[in-house]
């Protein structure tokens, strides 16, 4: 049985880990920490969790208890969790960081990209990227991931089959929408219900932090609009790009046959998919159509923010650090209702 502790348990990041772990025939959380909420239980938080955590409480944030569990998943705030993360690797742990400060390659763009000063880049060098469907390999042998987010799993995995294929040319445009989980449990005013519901709008243009990193693991130029959506979870993400030159709609086809064997990425050609497909599931469903008039191919890829877009894909990237079955906890059927 894998020992698992989760720092920063009490957001919704680490409540969805809790949850989805509670499934898990291979794993049990042994560690539950919360700097804010140490000491309390669990329940009166997510009372969901009773039933299979009973009277736990979240514990201090203790890096050495933490360290001795087999697997450490880290929520935490981008630019805090880096020396944390180090800290654990040090003392021998083996950590997925579901921050932003372990996902890139290039140092130099995070920095700039999150105007701070990368306290580990020794590790940050070392760190592989948590997507399997195309960094499998290297997530067996890892010690430290760096788990992708919700807009960049929903665009990079509609995207870069397209890239590597050489199918597509120019800048793309990602116009994509999130359910208000993917802002974080926490007290704002612009996530009240009287501000979200019956509303729907665009924010940070152009200037979204995610947008580099959509751009690093792709390779293509992408002007990136995201929008909240009055929902409580989902990706819903319309990707626009223009053939390359000799290139047509049944190359991209054939281009996303490398998600053939896919278990959590499926491939619905002109069949547009639906949140309501994906919420609830650890699966990305991917459509697309071809406008001729323009040379465009129009893609939509959706899925569940908090789970592929976070902690499933996180215990996705467990399964295969440990050489479990890669669906092991995990859900391939979303709620529909």
């Amino acid at each position: 049985m894998i020992s698992a502790a989760i720092i920063g348990a009490n957001g919704y990041t680490g409540f969805e880990l809790m949850r989805l772990l509670a499934a898990h025939p291979g794993a049990e959380v042994r560690m539950a920490a919360s700097r804010s909420l140490a000491g309390t239980r669990v329940a009166d938080t997510y009372p969901t969790l009773y039933g299979a955590y009973g009277d736990m409480t979240y514990s201090e944030v203790d890096l050495e208890s933490a360290a001795a569990c087999d697997i450490v998943f880290a929520c935490l705030p981008h630019g805090e969790s880096a020396e944390i993360c180090g800290r654990l690797i040090d003392m021998g742990a083996k950590v997925i960081d579901l921050s932003a400060d372990y996902r890139y390659d290039d140092i130099s763009l995070y920095e700039t990209t999150y105007k701070k000063t990368h306290p580990r880049k020794d590790l940050a060098a070392e760190a592989v990227y948590g997507m399997p469907e195309h960094y499998r390999r290297e997530i067996a042998g890892a010690r430290l991931i760096g788990n992708p987010g919700c807009y960049v799993t929903a665009s990079v995995l509609a995207l870069r089959p397209l890239t590597a294929a050489g199918v597509i040319a120019g800048p793309v445009i990602v116009d994509a929408k999130s359910g208000v989980s993917g802002a974080g449990r926490k007290a704002d005013i612009a996530y009240n219900a009287n501000e979200l519901l019956g509303s729907f709008k665009a924010y940070s243009v152009s200037t979204h932090r995610h947008t580099t990193e959509i751009e690093e693991k792709t390779g293509a130029v992408v002007t990136f609009a995201p929008h909240l959506l009055p929902i409580k979870r989902g990706i819903l993400a319309t990707i626009y790009c223009t053939l390359a030159p000799g290139k047509t709609e049944a190359d991209a086809v054939a281009a996303y046959g490398i998600y053939n064997n896919e278990p959590f990425v499926h491939f619905t050609g002109n069949a547009l998919p639906e949140i309501k497909w994906a919420a609830g599931s650890n699966c990305c469903y991917i459509g697309e159509k071809f406008e001729e008039k323009t040379n465009r191919l129009i893609i939509v890829s959706c899925i569940d923010n908090l789970i592929k877009g976070a902690s499933g894909q996180a215990v996705q990237n467990m399964n295969v650090m440990f050489g479990l079955p890669e669906t092991e906890g995990l859900p391939l059927v979303g709620f529909h209702l």
